[in-house]
Parts: structure tokens; C-alpha cells; sequence
């Protein structure tokens, strides 16, 4: 690890895909992410990368199927709307089986919304944005030591499984600035080889990369692939924090930027005399939904705060399977829920259902 550097969310994302040996970036500008591709494009070329700015998103998430088809560690980067466009192409990626990473910097929507933070895009990070059965591997973090560490796993994660991760960031995180230690580069030489690539065939059999077969039977074939391979990145890679949650009497759930609010307000309560703990998902999917299913058997309900009209409450509801009442509070549109008003709704919630 090198010494700690103040910097910005998306440039510490950007960094720290370099250090993770991604060498070919492809994107579209788009805010509130754009720092992100600017940084790419004057540092890719310091350590013998491509960048390459796209006309659309449309066309990066081409590239990179495009590029990801080498074996190559690549990446691109947007924020909502373009993601939206690149979600056809994420589809064919994840058939195809390869490996690369994704950044959604998640701003206020539906439709063009406004360049404020927002945790709106978690149906189509986790549900699946496209067409088919398929996932994406969905890491979410609170911090930028934390972005910078699981930007680094998400191309580790992304190889062993051969499929395509995300990093599920928003606004906030995208434009704060924190200071960050990064990692030491990693070697090239040591990063995976992987024999399905197309790397040229002059002494091999050609390999063939696609998501396509047209017999029904045969694609079903390939669809119990990819499910039995969900199956083993749900049994070994799902991650989260508790915080406080020993003694918690009553339980926040939330993500990302949101959770590093809820943290403060877990504190205030307990200044307050209310035990209140916080439970994390880091992953997204898979969701940690045992996880959470036994710390909501304590306690007197669980208390979901997103900056959503709701979503990822539809999976705090899964996990929780009846054994205690689930609440709602968001806020929407790019607009950040404060400590206090969060600690108000616990208190009002206390009012309706007693321990």
C-alpha cells in the first residue's frame, strides 16, 4: 500500500482499475461521472492502456464486449441514463461469459432527472437491466477506501467467474473527496490466462466466443451454465457489515452513501438512549439475505432507508420473511435524507410498535 492521497470518488475508481491491471477503457462522458473517463483518458496512455471515448454508450458497451473477448481486463464507466443504453449489451456480455467491470455513478431520475445523488438504479443493477436470466455481480461502497478496494475485487471476481461486476456507486460518492491509500500495481504477468480468449490461432484451434445458439435445447444447456455458476458465487461471495448491532433493539438496513448516514444516526440514537444498529449489504447481488433474516429475529422491526422511492426493500422484505415488521423511508430525486429527520421516523416507528 502507498501513502494515503486526498482524492475524488471517480478518480479513485479510475485508479484503482489501473492498479488492478485494467489496461482498455471505453466510454461516454456523462455527469456525474465524467471525471472518471477524463482521468482515463490522460492516465491510461502513462502506463501503455487504450482509452477510447465512444460515440454513445451504446457503442462503449460494444467495445468492451469487444475487448473483454481477449481476455483483457476492461472497464467502462456512466451514470444512469447511459446505463440504461448499455443494459442490451451487458445482456450479451454476461451470455458470452466474460469478464469485465462496470461503474454506475447513480443519479436522480426517471427519465434525464438531474445530476443529484440517488440510489434509484438497484432494480436494474440487481435484477437485471436487459433481456434473460442473467446477473451481474453488484458491489456497493459506503467509503472511497472501500470503492478502491472492491474495485480491485471486482475484476478479480469478475475473471474467476467470468462475468461481468459492478460497482454501484451514486453522486455523492462519485464527486466527494476523501483521502485514500491505494494498492501496489499489480504484476501483469500474474494476472489470469484465460484459454477461451481470442488471442489468435495460428498454433491453437480457434476459439469461439458468443451468447447465440438458436436451438431452444441447446441454449437451455448454456442457461443451466450460467445458473449453476450463480449458485457458487452466491454461496461464496456475498458480503456485508453489522454495525452496532450486538445489543440492537431495532434495525436500519441500507447501502452505499446511505448507510454512512445511518451510522451517524445509529450513534445519535444511542446518545439518546435507543439501541438501534445498522445492517450493511456490500453486496448487492448476491444479497445477504440469511444474513439479515437472522439478525431481524431480535429485533422489534427493521427500519429501510434509501434514497429510493423503495427498492432494495423489496430484498429486506425477502429476508426478513415475516419475522418482524419492515419500514420504509426515502427520499427521491437526488435529495439526501439528514441524520436528524432519519432519527425522527425511528422514533415515530418506536411510537407505533413497542419492544
Amino acid at each position: 500500500m502507498s501513502e494515503k492521497l486526498m482524492v475524488k470518488g471517480t478518480e479513485a475508481i479510475a485508479e484503482a482499475a489501473i492498479r488492478a491491471g485494467c489496461r482498455n477503457y471505453f466510454g461516454y462522458p456523462i455527469t456525474p461521472q465524467s471525471e472518471l473517463a477524463e482521468y482515463m483518458s490522460r492516465r491510461l496512455p502513462q502506463v501503455g492502456g487504450t482509452f477510447l471515448q465512444a460515440e454513445s454508450e451504446v457503442a462503449a458497451v460494444n467495445m468492451v464486449y469487444g475487448a473483454a473477448s481477449t481476455g483483457k481486463r476492461v472497464m467502462t464507466s456512466t451514470s444512469s441514463p447511459g446505463f440504461s443504453l448499455m443494459q442490451e449489451g451487458i445482456s450479451y456480455i454476461a451470455a458470452a461469459q466474460l469478464p469485465c467491470v462496470f461503474v454506475n455513478v447513480v443519479r436522480g431520475g426517471p427519465g434525464l432527472g438531474d445530476i443529484q445523488p440517488a440510489q434509484s438504479d438497484y432494480f436494474q443493477a440487481t435484477k437485471g437491466g436487459g433481456h434473460g436470466d442473467y446477473r451481474l455481480i453488484v458491489l456497493a461502497p459506503s467509503t472511497l477506501q472501500e470503492a478502491v478496494e472492491l474495485t480491485y475485487l471486482a475484476f478479480d471476481l469478475a475473471d474467476e467467474y467470468r462475468n461481468p461486476a459492478l460497482i454501484l456507486a451514486d453522486g455523492l460518492m462519485g464527486q466527494m473527496m476523501e483521502p485514500v491509500e491505494f494498492p501496489e500495481f499489480r504484476d501483469l504477468k500474474t494476472l489470469p490466462k484465460h484459454e477461451w480468449a481470442l488471442t489468435g490461432c495460428n498454433e491453437r484451434e480457434p476459439n469461439k466466443v458468443t451468447s447465440f445458439n438458436i436451438d431452444p435445447y441447446e441454449l437451455e444447456k448454456m442457461n443451466k451454465v450460467y445458473q449453476e455458476k450463480y449458485l457458487r458465487i452466491i454461496k461464496k461471495e456475498k458480503r456485508w457489515e453489522n454495525y452496532m448491532t450486538e445489543d440492537a433493539e431495532y434495525l436500519f438496513v441500507a447501502y452505499g452513501t446511505m448507510a454512512r448516514i445511518i451510522k451517524t444516526v445509529v450513534r445519535k440514537a444511542r446518545e439518546e438512549g435507543i439501541k438501534a444498529g445498522l445492517f450493511r449489504p456490500i453486496t448487492l447481488w448476491p444479497y445477504p439475505y440469511e444474513e439479515l433474516h437472522e439478525l431481524s429475529e431480535k429485533v422489534g422491526f427493521v427500519l429501510t432507508v434509501e434514497m429510493s422511492a423503495g427498492q432494495m426493500i423489496e430484498d429486506v422484505r425477502l429476508a426478513v420473511s415475516g419475522r418482524t415488521k419492515v419500514f420504509f423511508y426515502g427520499r427521491t430525486a437526488g435529495v439526501i435524507p439528514t441524520p436528524n429527520e432519519v432519527l425522527e421516523e425511528l422514533k415515530k416507528k418506536i411510537g407505533m410498535v413497542k419492544v
